[in-house]
């Protein structure tokens, strides 16, 4: 048992003080803190800086008052500055830098407004979509003049439709809800997503680059090739709560300190405002039982190849599985009761994600929840026991890699220890 700590240790504090492990984190970290601080910092940008100014040639003589009012219920920090001049002189004004752009206004044949803007460069497609809001309000409003009909009344036409959605099942969620625990599941299971991918891949190539340096031979005359797969997926698996522990402390504290300038927009819809205990518990459940799952499959592929170019190309079939869970799952969050994703949720390659979406939009009972979890237990289980009979033929195995041939191959060394 010393020996399997020593593997454990020696696992986890190798791949902490790789260069790549320290750089990924403090780069995750830093895009945590830029999201979380990104009112300030675009307000430390803003700083200084003029609003834009757009300038209006009037050629209705009646259109820019009007637009001006509604401009300023679009876009408050667009400034419409009438211009007496001509179309020659106001695009030397661009040309300088004096203003953003020109906006010339007429009448068309309907007597109904018309515009043409132009600027230096049309990349920026917020303004003129700003613009050409405020002009269509402006024309709904001359053209229901012109058929006679009443403002009263052409609110009421524009009036949404009173539509309200309730469900009738017992303690079901509302819609706000859903929309808070959608946007929190969709983060969550990219965390997983990421997190499965990158952690297994570790474990592999790990695996495969103590083979490849010849180190296996040594290490198998001490330690049996059980203890070293089960302390590399620990040790591993350790490393993974080491990162996500840094990740989540620093961004509980940054949104902490930024509470108030997170309200609403992404944070609100995000549903970071009101997270359920039960989503953050299940979301821990199934984000360690995913990785144990892939990572004793990632340790036995990784045992079956020599060579650490082949490692890719052993493990894309365990990567496609990953990724086609989480694609079910980013179809099932507009859709979590769709029979294909209720019953795919028992499948254990898939119910890290998509059992975790189903708990955190509906209210599903517990006991098919039990049992995904007692399915992904017993999968994990078979996959250690077979994964460790493979594991062991694998390491003596040398060679190029014939693909998942080498299983029967590292199966038949097993037995003839």
């Amino acid at each position: 048992m010393n020996n399997f700590f020593i593997i454990l240790i020696h696992t986890y504090m190798s791949k902490l003080k790789t260069k790549s492990f320290l750089v990924t984190t403090i780069l995750t970290v830093g895009i945590m803190l830029a999201l979380t601080n990104m009112s300030n910092i675009i307000d430390f940008f803003n700083k200084g800086d003029e609003a834009d100014k757009i300038v209006v040639i009037d050629e209705t003589g009646q259109l820019f008052k009007p637009l001006n009012e509604q401009m300023k219920m679009v876009n408050e920090e667009l400034v419409l500055e009438k211009y007496d001049g001509n179309e020659e002189s106001a695009r030397k004004a661009v040309e300088e830098g004096e203003y953003k752009g020109f906006l010339t206004l007429s009448l068309n044949n309907e007597e109904l407004p018309a515009a043409s803007y132009k600027a230096m460069s049309i990349a920026d497609s917020a303004i003129p979509g700003d613009l050409q809001a405020a002009l269509q309000q402006i024309k709904t409003a001359m053209a229901s003049t012109q058929i006679n009909i009443a403002p009263d009344q052409l609110e009421k036409l524009y009036a949404p439709v009173e539509f309200e959605k309730t469900a009738l099942e017992e303690d079901a969620k509302t819609e706000e809800e859903l929309n808070q625990a959608r946007g929190l599941v969709y983060v969550l299971l990219f965390i997983i997503y990421f997190a499965v991918i990158m952690y297994a891949n570790m474990i592999a190539m790990e695996v495969a680059t103590e083979k490849s340096s010849r180190v296996m031979e040594i290490m198998i005359s001490s330690v049996s090739p059980i203890k070293q797969m089960f302390a590399k997926i620990l040790g591993i698996g350790l490393l993974s709560l080491t990162q996500l522990a840094v990740l989540l402390l620093v961004g509980y504290f940054s949104i902490k300190q930024n509470l108030e300038n997170m309200e609403g927009g992404f944070f609100e819809f995000f549903g970071f405002g009101n997270v359920a205990a039960s989503t953050i518990v299940y979301a821990v459940i199934f984000f360690i039982l995913g990785y144990f799952l892939y990572a004793t499959m990632a340790a036995f592929l990784g045992s079956l190849v020599s060579r650490i170019e082949d490692v890719q190309q052993m493990i894309t079939p365990m990567t496609l599985l990953v990724v086609a869970g989480f694609m079910m799952a980013m179809f099932g969050l507009s859709q979590p009761e769709a029979p294909f994703v209720k019953y795919t949720s028992f499948i254990p390659f898939f119910s890290p994600m998509l059992m975790f979406l189903r708990v955190g939009m509906l209210n599903i009972p517990f006991w098919e929840i039990a049992l995904s979890i007692g399915i992904l237990v017993a999968t994990i289980a078979f996959l250690a026991v077979f994964g460790a009979r493979v594991y062991r033929g694998g390491v003596l195995m040398y060679g190029k890699s014939n693909s998942f041939k080498d299983i029967k191959k590292a199966l038949q060394l097993t037995k003839n220890e």
